[in-house]
């Protein structure tokens, strides 16, 4: 997990110094005709921590206790296109790649806990609409919201469960998920950056119900994540 925070504590200490030269021009403008142009591109770092929302199935083995999140960390790198729709609207095209790690404790009455972990290497493809305030010097705030189809390059969707030595948490490869977040753009001399956080809240479940030891115990799975962003715009 330090190895995704170190680079984040990096582009955080960036960020406030970046701040403090925004404030510090108070009442002069960064990039003045910066919103006078339709169409703007940049990328996106970030990271992220991601877990499961499910529910437990009616029917359980006897020996069956519970089932917790075990939240884990990862980071995403995306590109971005926006364009002015109106004065406060824009639409914004995200594609990249998220690295999402999660994990589940089983618990089973006679043995110990078990974790299992599901990586997944995503190919996102988001459309989003974010709605920002009008600038205040060099500073403007913004909410987001949209939708983002998935594919995970890491699934195991085709694997026979039959010919493993022991039982996988099996998950479908295509996610439809809905992105909410909000976030503060700081206009610089030279490009303008944003920090931003949402929330991804998957809309299909992805379990595949293969009567395993594993799936059987869970009615449903749906993916969660939490992501902070640094936004490079140009």
């Amino acid at each position: 997990m330090m190895r995704f925070l170190s680079p984040l504590c990096v582009l955080l200490l960036f960020t406030v110094l970046g701040m403090d030269s925004a404030y510090g021009q108070r009442g002069r403008k960064n990039l003045p005709n910066f919103d006078a142009r339709p169409y703007h591109f940049g990328f996106i770092l970030s990271g992220n921590q991601s877990d499961f929302n499910f529910a437990i199935a009616d029917s359980l083995a006897e020996d069956f206790r519970g089932v917790a999140n075990m939240p884990q960390a990862g980071f995403n790198m995306h590109l971005m296109a926006s364009y002015t729709l109106t004065r406060h609207l824009r639409l914004r095209f995200v594609p990249g790649l998220s690295f999402q790690d999660r994990g589940l404790n089983y618990s089973f009455e006679g043995s110990n806990d078990v974790v299992k972990r599901t990586e997944a290497v995503n190919l996102d493809i988001p459309l989003l609409l974010k709605w920002r305030t009008d600038r205040v010097d060099n500073v403007a705030a913004y909410a987001l919201f949209g939708v983002k189809y998935a594919r995970d390059f890491q699934s195991q969707e085709d694997v026979n469960q039959q010919l493993q030595t022991d039982n996988i948490l099996r998950l479908r490869s295509g996610n439809l998920a809905a992105d909410v977040g909000a976030g503060i753009d700081i206009f610089l001399p030279f490009f303008k950056l944003a920090i931003q956080a949402k929330t991804e809240h998957g809309l299909r479940n992805v379990l595949i119900p293969d009567d395993s030891n594993y799936a059987n115990p869970l009615d449903f799975l749906r993916t969660r994540s939490f992501v902070l962003s640094f936004c490079f715009e140009g």
